[in-house]
């Protein structure tokens, strides 16, 4: 497991000492009631990588830990095969020692559409939602973030993180295997706090925005990402069973009813920085994410509907500030 000491300190740096006292018992308190029966292959998985320092790694314009000469044929292919064993891997892609880990998700797509359009993250403390295998905390850093923190309850994403990071080597980057509802309210703490694909899973819209509000700091910024429909102020659809061959979405609202809502919780400064519509090049099966995709949850006959019959994905990027 990865040693949590360092974040420890820099949230007691950052005033989040009551916090810190918690943490060790939830994180303790997941691991013992975890009942996934892959778990002890996937912890073996991690235990068994190579420990080999990267030549040079790159999260600027990538993310990139070592390269192909770092390691022998041989160690190369069982590190190969070492990754695939946490299959499927849905956010990414990473280049790791020379290997492609193309996954589910061009997530570096949805980074290349907000960089430009947040306030810099040079020297800030992050907070990301939902943050999967943790991809865009890796792109956050090579942003300048101080210290990034993503919070993800989904036990597989948290061993993939954990593989990247023991090859990646030290890194001011964390993934607890926490949810959104295992923070406390009010924190306060992060000049940053980032929602990708989150909202949507969330019964209630409303108490996300304003539990990602008493995160952040005064002055702090808000990076939203949701799946929205066309419409006005009013418009808001709720699937009456699956959207897209998912279970678990609710309210998708249109661009308009998203910042009403948001302005209703207090955000200042709100603006819609993109909406674009997500294609089967930026979701699709690959070899690392074998399952259906995309492609196979839209309309046959009419890629702007859903398999139900419903819009299409289509998602946007809102930021906001707070007093």
């Amino acid at each position: 497991m990865i040693d949590y000491t360092p974040l420890y300190r820099a949230l007691e740096d950052a005033g989040a000492t009551s916090w810190v006292e918690q943490l060790p018992g939830q994180i303790q308190a997941v691991l013992n009631q975890q009942s996934h029966g892959d778990w002890d292959r996937w912890q073996s998985v991690v235990d068994k990588l190579p420990s080999v320092i990267p030549s040079s790694n790159e999260l600027i314009d990538s993310v990139r830990i070592g390269s192909a000469g770092d390691l022998s044929t041989e160690l190369q292919q069982k590190l190969f095969d070492e990754l695939q064993a946490l299959h499927p891997w849905r956010k990414g892609p990473y280049q790791v020692f020379g290997i492609d880990i193309d996954t589910e998700w061009r997530s570096d797509w949805k980074w290349e559409r907000l960089k430009n359009h947040i306030t810099s993250l040079k020297n800030r403390l992050v907070l990301d939602v939902g943050c999967g295998n943790g991809y865009h905390g890796w792109r956050m850093l090579g942003a300048g973030a101080r210290m990034v923190l993503g919070v993800d309850p989904t036990l597989l994403s948290i061993m993939q993180f954990q593989a990247l990071h023991k090859l990646y080597g030290e890194a001011a980057l964390y993934v607890l295997p926490l949810g959104i509802e295992d923070l406390p309210a009010d924190l306060k703490l992060f000049d940053t706090v980032f929602s990708m694909g989150v909202l949507y899973h969330r019964r209630s819209p409303i108490d996300h925005l304003l539990e990602l509000k008493g995160f952040l700091r005064s002055g702090g910024e808000l990076v939203l990402e949701t799946i929205v429909v066309d419409g006005g102020v009013d418009t808001v659809l709720l699937p009456e069973q699956r959207y897209a061959q998912m279970r678990n979405v609710w309210f998708l609202p249109s661009c308009d009813a998203l910042i009403v809502w948001m302005q209703r919780c207090g955000f200042k400064n709100i603006k819609l920085r993109d909406v674009s519509k997500t294609t089967i090049e930026e979701q699709r099966s690959t070899a690392w994410m074998r399952f259906n995709s995309l492609q196979d949850f839209l309309h046959p006959e009419d890629d702007s509907l859903t398999c139900e019959g419903l819009p299409a994905p289509l998602r946007a990027i809102v930021t906001a500030n707070i007093d």
